[in-house]
């Protein structure tokens, strides 16, 4: 018989072998939870190893995603295909065990870790989505969607201001089935945190309206047992369980120190801790009566079969619900979206109506959201400003079923949550703020692109043309910021026409953000052929051409493209031949072959002029480095719109003049 203690050792062991082995890694907090993490994964964790995706299971946050070994010393104990020479290679090139966990990269990941209090909020995140899908899905009987989100989290991520945000809205939103595990070893990088985080942990998650469970033994696996059932048992609030633990538990002298927290504890430690855990096995030994008792895939098989002869019988009396249910987790887009979401578009090129695009925006989700009720939307606190909600919205707050989260004051928090809701699967998240607070949510925005998550960024009140809330909200350098971020494609479209094909574009992806950039105020609707119509979703277009060979390109984009498209046809009057080229999406365009782009944006036209109320120097890789940018070299000022737009040369007489000027030289 193996003693839960030893099985919490295999973890132990496991993970510190693997950190000496690469020479680096974080073996203090494998060996201070292995105890949580066993009796969570042995009598809790509803989860099959042979089907890592089986979309009924519980979700495994490890927030602290520096204590990876911990993570992949379960996955590779309970039966995923993660095998002994994958742990050998630990933070090695091409390994399925990256330094922090990575989705996609290892089965049984859940979602990317490691800035630490992210993970926290993708779980809130897939706390929200179980809820919401299971209200609108299940029926009484017939609970398809019905698991928990459990997370692991130690004192960093309760010091980020992330776990602030994300937690007081889980509290307020009663996420009963989030349940988080505390690891209070008072030890950071630094050392001792009583220097630097002495909250009051307890009385802020109370605060939250968290159910607390304080003071717990985070090595008694008897009383961590009792704790997580009493945890489950409070339905209307999501659960914190503060384990008082020690870091590196188990080496006799590094244990309870910094020393164990990242860095190898070396082989003579190593060797010690052996001795001091009765651990009477050479390096990656596990035995095999310690597999068997770890082992879950019988139980995992058993778990998912029950769940498909449920869902069997839910489909028998319930065919509709079930079929929906089916194209949603499988990211199935309606077969009626093609003809609703062209026709739409037709319908907008024959409506002249000068609206701004943040308007443009909400026009398409009042037209879009209703065939496609996976779309789950949010802003900062912004929603009459972003024009995110549209008439059939429902909070979630409300109607549990809902499709629209009020998140407060949250842009760093909402979406990060959002990331959350996305990998859980069954919806599209969008969220919105002023695109100047694109600065708040920054990190969450580049791990989105990292995971290629399907999320939507809705970002309004784009550029100077806010006018009189000056610089503090005027973006200038956040969209070519965004545009070099890898996987996320970037839209600032001009009308309402490139407004809706954004959209159609954003939703039909079928991986990775997409952020669209929305002015505040009106713009002007631009005639098109067919085929210009059409060219729209190539990222880049031709939407005015002179007859005669080429003198001059301009390429633009947003509410500059009035500007210059009335600056190419003076010039052609003054016997110039021009092009403008609307360009809503870079990203979209670069991904073109080259005989598109060269159709486009000939190389054989020296002359080519970029203008962009945004910081022009991203401009350069489409005009040459001879080539000329009208664009911010400066932040704004606070003033009116066309006050603001005359002061940095956004017109069209100083278009006309400067592409002479260039022209000539």
């Amino acid at each position: 018989m193996c003693s839960r203690k030893e099985l919490a050792n295999a973890i132990r062991m496991l993970s510190i072998d693997s950190v000496q082995n690469a020479k680096s890694g974080h073996p203090g907090m494998p060996m201070g939870m292995a105890d949580i993490a066993e009796v969570l994964w042995r009598d809790f964790l509803k989860h099959n190893p042979k089907n890592p995706n089986w979309y009924n299971r519980d979700r495994f946050i490890l927030s602290n995603g520096h204590g990876s070994m911990l993570l992949y010393s379960l996955l590779h104990l309970t039966g995923y295909n993660l095998s002994i020479e994958e742990l050998k290679n630990f933070r090695q090139l091409h390994s399925k065990t990256p330094g922090h966990p990575e989705i996609g990269e290892t089965p049984g990941v859940e979602i990317t870790t490691g800035p630490l209090g992210q993970g926290l909020a993708n779980a809130v995140g897939m706390a929200i989505a179980e809820r919401t899908l299971s209200a609108y899905f299940n029926r009484t009987g017939y609970n398809i969607i019905d698991h928990y989100t459990w997370v692991f989290l130690g004192d960093g991520c309760l010091m980020e201001g992330i776990s602030h945000e994300v937690c007081s809205l889980a509290g307020t939103l009663n996420l009963g089935k989030l349940i988080i595990f505390y690891d209070k070893n008072g030890i950071s990088i630094d050392g001792k945190v009583s220097n630097w985080f002495t909250d009051d942990t307890a009385k802020r998650f109370e605060a939250y309206n968290w159910h607390v469970i304080d003071n717990i033994d985070g090595h008694n696996a008897n009383i961590i047992n009792k704790s997580i059932k009493i945890a489950q048992s409070v339905k209307n609030k999501p659960s914190i369980i503060i384990c008082n633990t020690i870091i590196g538990f188990g080496s006799p002298n590094k244990s309870g120190t910094s020393e164990s927290h990242g860095a190898p504890l070396g082989e003579m430690e190593i060797s010690l801790t052996r001795e001091h855990l009765n651990w009477n096995y050479s390096s990656f030994k596990i035995p095999d009566k310690i597999y068997k008792k770890w082992n879950y895939i019988k139980k995992g098989l058993e778990l998912e079969k029950q769940w498909n002869e449920l869902f069997a019988l839910y489909q028998s009396k319930y065919p509709d619900l079930s079929s929906e249910y089916l194209r949603r987790i499988n990211q199935k887009l309606p077969h009626n979206w093609n003809k609703i979401t062209n026709n739409y578009i037709h319908f907008l090129q024959n409506n002249k109506k000068n609206i701004a695009s943040r308007q443009a925006s909400q026009n398409t989700l009042e037209k879009y959201a209703n065939i496609l009720p996976e779309l789950i939307g949010g802003s900062a606190d912004l929603s009459p400003s972003n024009l995110t909600m549209w008439s059939n919205c429902n909070s979630i707050k409300d109607n549990l079923s809902g499709n629209y989260i009020h998140y407060g004051v949250r842009e760093f928090g909402m979406t990060a949550i959002a990331n959350g809701i996305a990998h859980h699967g069954g919806f599209i998240p969008y969220t919105a703020t002023f695109l100047i607070f694109v600065e708040y949510a920054r990190n969450a925005v580049r791990m989105a692109a990292l995971m290629n998550t399907k999320h939507i960024f809705v970002y309004t009140h784009d550029s100077i043309g806010l006018g009189e809330d000056g610089p503090t909200h005027q973006p200038i350098e956040q969209i070519a910021s965004l545009r070099m971020t890898p996987n996320i494609d970037v839209w600032r479209p001009s009308d309402q026409v490139e407004t809706a094909v954004a959209w159609k574009h954003a939703i039909e992806k079928k991986s990775g953000p997409t952020a669209l950039i929305l002015s505040r105020q009106n713009l002007p609707q631009f005639s098109r052929n067919s085929k210009t119509l059409n060219n729209i979703s190539y990222g880049g277009y031709i939407l005015y051409d002179s007859d005669k060979p080429l003198d001059i390109i301009f390429i633009s984009t947003g509410s500059e493209l009035y500007i210059t498209l009335m600056a190419a046809k003076k010039l052609t009057c003054l016997g110039y031949s021009t092009r403008v080229v609307s360009m809503p999406s870079t990203n979209v365009f670069d991904r073109q072959d080259s005989t598109y782009k060269q159709s486009v944006l000939p190389s054989y036209v020296i002359k080519k002029v970029a203008i962009e109320a945004s910081i022009e120097d991203f401009w350069y890789k489409y005009v040459g480095i001879n080539g000329l940018i009208i664009g911010m070299k400066t932040f704004g000022a606070s003033a009116p719109a066309e006050d603001l737009f005359k002061k940095f040369g956004f017109t069209i007489d100083n278009v006309v003049k400067k592409s002479i000027i260039f022209l000539q030289s």
